[in-house]
């Protein structure tokens, strides 16, 4: 199993991150990554993001509202 994240703008297209990501092997490990580098890839230009594992999407989350929080 592999768990990656997408990173899209505010209207939802995809774009690059500017934290490169790596493939995760557990959820934990990915959203651990996430909780150290939202910051970056909001100023980087990410909105969001979505957590998939293999193809199925697990969640999205706005790192606009983790930072107004």
């Amino acid at each position: 199993m592999a768990w990656v994240w997408r990173f899209e703008r505010a209207d939802g297209t995809e774009t690059s991150p500017a934290v490169e990501p790596e493939e995760f092997s557990t959820q934990g490990d990915a959203e651990s990554w996430i909780g150290e580098v939202w910051k970056d890839l909001l100023d980087g230009g990410a909105e969001q993001v979505t957590l998939f594992e293999d193809n199925e999407k697990i969640y999205g989350m706005s790192l606009r509202a983790a930072a107004e929080s």
